[in-house]
């Protein structure tokens, strides 16, 4: 398994893509991960197209189990964040 992209990684592949400076690259990258992380927190969706659909998801209270000591316990409902992967990713990883 390749090892993942880093942040420095992404931003210069993202400034040869546009054409651009690595700091214009890295003011958008943020500025994009900004917007998604406010919509998707105020219970929000983004689409990305070609890549996927990121959206929280909320899960009801639940008895889970410490696998240390085997002791249940009752855990409050929480909110998790989710993706949905694009069909077109999909299909160019296994095509």
């Amino acid at each position: 398994m390749a090892k993942p992209m880093t942040k420095t990684q992404l931003v210069a592949a993202l400034a040869d893509e546009m054409g651009t400076d690595k700091k214009s690259a890295g003011t958008a990258l943020d500025a994009v991960t900004a917007i998604i992380t406010r919509e998707v927190s105020g219970g929000g969706a983004v689409t990305l197209p070609g890549v996927g659909k990121i959206y929280c998801r909320e899960r009801p209270e639940r008895m889970v189990r410490n696998p240390a000591t085997g002791e249940q316990f009752k855990k409050e409902a929480d909110k998790v964040v989710k993706m949905t992967i694009a069909k077109a990713l999909k299909d160019s990883v296994n095509g």
